[in-house]
C-alpha cells in the first residue's frame, strides 16, 4: 500500500473507533478526521487539488441533473450533498407535525382503536413503527413512539421495555422497505440513482415477509410478560382523548397536508424525475412557509449535529475512494468469492450485518456503496443485487445490538430517562434472534429471486 493509502485508512479507523468510544460527539470526530483527510491525505501526501473538489462535491449542486433527474445521477464519490439536503427537509417537516401534535394524536388514536388492550396495542404499535419508518426517519419514529409507550404504560399498569424493544426493531425493519426510510437507503439511493419503487417491489417485499415473522417472535419470546396486565379493570376515563393531543388543529391539518404531499412526490419521483434532493428542499420551503411566526423555532430543532456527521463521514469515505483504497476492498473480496454472485450476497449481507451490529450502519453504508459498485463493474454481476443485501444488511444487522442504529440509542435512551434502564443483555436476547430471522430470510429471497 502507498503512504496515502496507508494514511486514509488510519483516518479511517480512527473515527470508527472514536465513534464507537462515544466520548467525543460524533460530528466532532468525522469533522475532524475529514480535514485531516482533505490537508493531510489530499494536500500534504498527494498534492491534488482535483481529488479534493471531487471530495467536496459543490460542483454537482449547481447542475440541473441534482434538482431534475435527466441522466444517470450524480457520481457518488464524495460528499452526497442530495442525501444532506433531503434528511435536513425531512427534519423541518417531522419539527413542524410534532409541533401540531401529529404522532402524538396518531398513537393514541391507535391505543383507543385497539381499547387500550395490551397484546393489541402490542401488536399495533409494532405495525405502526414499521410503517411510520417507511416515509420518517426511524430515530424520529421512535422518539415519539417511546414516548408515548411510557406514558400508556404508566396508564394501563404494564412494563414498556418489551414494546420498546420490539418498536425499535419494527422502526429499522420498516425503514429498510423504501429509500427515504432510513439512513443508509438514502444514501443507497442517491448514490446509484435508484426511485422510491425501485426498493419497494425489492428491499419492501423482504421487509414485508420478515414483519410477519418478527411480530409472532416477539409475540412468543414477551407473551407472558405481556398478559401480566392486559387493561382489565382500569378506568378508562382517566386516559386523555386522542384529540388532546392535537395542539394547533390549523397547524395539525397543514402539517397532515404536507406529510401527504411529501409521500407522494417520494412515490412518483421516478415518473416526475424530481430528486430527492429537490423533494427535500420544497417540503422544507413550504413547511416553514406554513410554519410563520415559528419558523425559525423549527430551524432551530434541525438537528445539525447529525448533518454535520454526515457531511465528514462522506470526506473521510471519499479519501479511501480517491486514494483506491475501496477498489483493493473490491478486488479482494471478488478474489475470495471467485466471481459466484451466491457467496457475493452471501458475504456483502452478512459482513454488513455483523458490522452494523458492532458499529452506527451509517458510516459503514457510506463505505460499502464504492465497493459494491467497483464490484459489480469488475466481477461484472449486477450491481442491483448487491446493493439490496447491502441495504438489508446495514438495515437490519444495526438492529441487533443497541449502538448499531440511530434509533437504537434513541429509544433505550428515552426508556432510561423514564426509569427503565435497558442493558444490553435484555437488548440483545431480544433483538439478535430476531435479527438473525430477518438477515437469513432476506439472504434466501435474494438468493431465489436474482441468483
Amino acid at each position: 500500500m502507498t503512504i496515502e493509502q496507508i494514511l486514509a485508512v488510519i483516518i479511517f479507523i480512527a473515527m470508527f473507533v472514536f465513534i464507537v468510544i462515544d466520548k467525543i460527539e460524533r460530528h466532532y470526530v468525522t469533522l475532524g478526521c475529514g480535514v485531516l483527510t482533505l490537508t493531510v491525505v489530499f494536500g500534504l501526501v498527494m498534492r491534488d487539488l482535483e481529488a479534493v473538489l471531487e471530495t467536496l462535491n459543490l460542483r454537482g449542486i449547481f447542475t440541473l441533473n441534482f434538482w431534475y433527474a435527466t441522466g444517470e445521477g450524480e457520481s457518488s464519490a464524495g460528499i452526497n450533498w442530495a442525501t444532506i439536503i433531503f434528511i435536513a427537509g425531512m427534519m423541518i417537516m417531522v419539527e413542524g407535525m410534532a409541533r401540531a401534535g401529529f404522532f402524538r394524536w396518531l398513537c393514541m388514536l391507535l391505543a383507543k382503536k385497539v381499547h387500550y388492550k395490551v397484546i393489541p396495542l402490542f401488536i399495533a404499535f409494532m405495525v405502526m413503527s414499521a410503517v411510520l419508518a417507511m416515509f420518517i426517519d426511524s430515530i424520529t419514529v421512535i422518539l415519539f413512539l417511546a414516548a408515548v409507550t411510557i406514558e400508556l404504560a404508566k396508564l394501563l399498569k404494564f412494563n414498556p421495555v418489551p414494546m420498546i424493544l420490539s418498536e425499535i426493531f419494527c422502526a429499522n425493519l420498516g425503514g429498510s422497505a423504501t429509500m427515504c426510510g432510513d439512513p443508509p437507503n438514502i444514501i443507497i439511493g442517491t448514490s446509484f440513482n435508484l426511485s422510491f419503487s425501485d426498493f419497494i417491489m425489492n428491499t419492501g417485499i423482504m421487509a414485508g415477509i420478515s414483519l410477519i415473522l418478527v411480530i409472532i417472535y416477539f409475540f412468543l419470546v414477551f407473551r407472558r410478560e405481556l398478559k401480566e396486565q392486559n387493561g382489565e379493570g382500569l378506568d378508562l376515563s382517566s386516559i386523555p382523548s386522542p384529540k388532546e393531543a392535537i395542539v394547533d388543529k390549523k397547524s395539525f391539518t397543514i402539517s397532515s397536508i404536507i406529510f401527504a404531499c411529501a409521500v407522494i412526490m417520494l412515490v412518483t419521483h421516478a415518473q416526475t424525475h424530481l430528486t430527492v434532493a429537490f423533494i427535500g428542499l420544497v417540503i422544507s420551503i413550504v413547511t416553514l412557509i406554513a410554519a410563520g411566526k415559528h419558523a425559525i423555532k423549527l430551524l432551530k430543532l434541525v438537528d445539525y449535529k447529525t448533518l454535520l456527521f454526515f457531511v465528514g463521514l462522506f470526506i473521510v469515505v471519499g479519501g479511501l475512494e480517491q486514494t483506491g483504497v475501496l477498489k483493493i476492498v473490491a478486488d479482494f473480496i471478488g478474489k475470495i468469492s471467485k466471481g459466484n454472485l451466491y457467496l457475493m450476497v452471501a458475504i456483502i449481507i452478512w459482513i454488513s450485518a455483523v458490522a452494523s451490529a458492532l458499529v452506527d450502519n451509517i458510516p459503514f453504508a457510506a463505505t460499502m456503496v464504492p465497493i459494491i459498485s467497483t464490484l459489480a463493474q469488475t466481477q461484472g454481476v449486477d450491481r442491483s443485487v448487491l446493493t439490496w443485501a447491502l441495504s438489508m444488511g446495514t438495515d437490519i444487522g444495526g438492529s441487533a445490538t443497541p449502538i448499531g442504529a440511530s434509533a437504537n440509542v434513541v429509544g433505550t435512551s428515552v426508556a432510561a430517562k423514564n426509569g427503565y434502564v435497558i442493558g444490553w443483555g435484555k437488548y440483545c436476547k431480544a433483538a439478535i434472534p430476531a435479527t438473525l430471522i430477518v438477515v437469513l430470510v432476506s439472504m434466501l429471497i435474494i438468493f431465489a429471486r436474482y441468483c
